[in-house]
Order: structure tokens, then sequence, then C-alpha cells
């Protein structure tokens, strides 16, 4: 089984703008888990003009309780010896003359527990379509931060999809006695009927905690992706104010907060998100 979430929002600012903030998000008083990041590659298509970056971050993670619950013991042992540390692999893709740009964000780490794949796409919103000749120039020039019409559009659709116990069932089926070929017809028959009871329990129990697991990685997704949206206004209000002067400052303030859920990063955007610009679906599940 697999889980989707998607999630619509709209930012009030240029696409310049966004993508901007998007690249400069780290860190922020809503990402505090995230400890580093670094760019692998950069490079722009000599032919399509478009700008390609992978980038690696090191986030201090902590798998929920109700997953932890539901691991063998030999994988949570391993887990507590990685230190609550995971990397995370991003990939984006700028097209500053069509006006969009198409990030990717996986885990590298227990994978096998729970796969979580985030896509994103950012387009320069319908209201922008006559300004669209004039947007090349404008990034190279002053960047509008924001006003009238100039609004981004961002689509975000996470993938979660949980292994676990995949392959000793794999194994398993993979194993054919080869003692009792001499046996009669009769106690072959018996002994065909158990094998098939006991994978059909074992292949319920395996995608009952699967699914169990992805459920809890859902619930975790939502509020992700929540705080992620609230960094990237934060980002973008700290640019329309001070420009780039006014994000470094505001990095090194962040970078000065104490670790953990609590701290002075609650009073820096006490608003929350408006709902009426949000928009959040959670999709059917759909087998592999």
């Amino acid at each position: 089984m697999v889980k989707f979430y998607e999630s619509k929002f709209q930012y009030e600012y240029s696409f310049p703008a966004v993508t901007l903030a998007y690249f400069l998000r780290y860190p922020n008083p809503y990402s505090r888990h995230v400890l580093s990041t670094d760019v692998i590659d950069r490079y722009i298509d000599p032919e399509t003009q478009r700008l390609h970056t992978v980038r690696l971050h090191l986030k201090r993670s902590k798998i929920p309780g109700g997953i932890l619950r539901l691991l063998p013991k030999s994988v949570v042992g391993s887990i507590s010896a990685n230190g609550g540390e995971s990397f995370i692999l991003e990939k984006s893709v700028v097209d500053v003359r069509e006006g969009w740009m198409k990030t990717e964000n996986r885990n590298l780490e227990w994978t096998g527990v729970l796969s979580v794949i985030e896509r994103q796409e950012y387009s320069r919103s319908a209201a922008r379509d006559d300004l669209g000749a004039s947007s090349a120039s404008e990034s190279k020039a002053a960047i509008p931060w924001a006003g009238h019409g100039l609004w981004t559009d961002v689509r975000t659709i996470v993938t979660l999809h949980s292994r676990l116990g995949q392959a000793k069932m794999r194994r398993s089926r993979m194993q054919k006695p080869e003692d009792n070929q001499e046996d009669s017809s009769q106690s072959v028959d018996e002994e065909d009927e158990a094998p098939v009871k006991k994978g059909l329990l074992s292949s319920w129990s395996t995608a009952s905690v699967q699914r169990s697991i992805e459920l809890v990685g859902l619930r975790r997704t939502r509020s992700a992706v929540s705080k992620s949206t609230e960094g990237m206004k934060l980002v973008l209000e700290r640019l329309r104010a001070g420009g780039l002067v006014g994000v470094v400052e505001g990095m090194r303030r962040d970078m000065a907060l104490p670790p953990g859920p609590d701290g002075p990063w609650k009073r820096v955007w006490p608003n929350g998100i408006s709902n009426a610009n949000h928009e959040d679906q959670e999709v059917d599940d759909h087998d592999d």
C-alpha cells in the first residue's frame, strides 16, 4: 500500500522572490531540526537555461513512538545508535523564463521502514501571465517582492511507502521444500495446505504493520508541510523588508535559538497559515 498527501498554497509574492526564498529557507525558526545544508551539484543547462541543483540536508529526526512500537528490536536498536540524525536528498529545477520550479526531497535512511518523497511544483500565478515576458528581466534587475498580481502557486504531493517485512516475505516465498519429495500424494497435499495458510497470515500481518506506519507518517507529514509553509512565509517577509541582508541577519538570530519544539519562534509568526489560500487533501490508498 502507498499513501499520498496533497497540499496547495498560494504565496502573495512574485515567482523570483519565492524561488530565492526556497534556497534561503534554512535556517528559520520553524526548521530548527535542520542541522546543515550542503550543495552537491549546481549547473545551468546551456540549452534550456534551467538551473539544476542537488543539495544534501542533515536533519535531526525522531521516529514517532507509534512507529517504534511496530518495529523489531534489532531495527529499533540500530535507529537509536544513529543518534536521531538522517540525510535528506533535495533535487530542484528552475525555469525563470517559463516561470516554474520543480523540487523533490526524499529520505536516504530507513527507507525500508518508511520512504517519504515530497514533490513540489511552484508556478507563476495566472495573474502573472500578462507580465510573463518581463519575468526574466525582472530577475536580473530589482526583484519585485510583492504587489498586485505578483503571486506564486505551489502544489505539494507527498508519497509515503513502507516496505517493512517485504524482503523477509520474498525470501520465504523463494524457499521451496525439497526433503519430502518422495512422500505420498496425500502427505504432499496436507503439507501444501499449511504453508498457504501461514503465508496468508504473514502477508496480512505485514500489510497491517505497513499501513499503520504509513498512517503515522501521514499525520506527521501534515504538520511538517504546515511548518515548512510558515518558514517560507517568514523568509519571504524578511526578503521584502530587508533584502538579502535581512535574511542573513534573521539566519544569525535563528541559529542562536534553543533546539526543540518550544522557544521564542512561537512569537515570530503568531498568525499561522491563512486558511483562505491553503488547501489540503488526503488521497486514497493505492496498491504498488
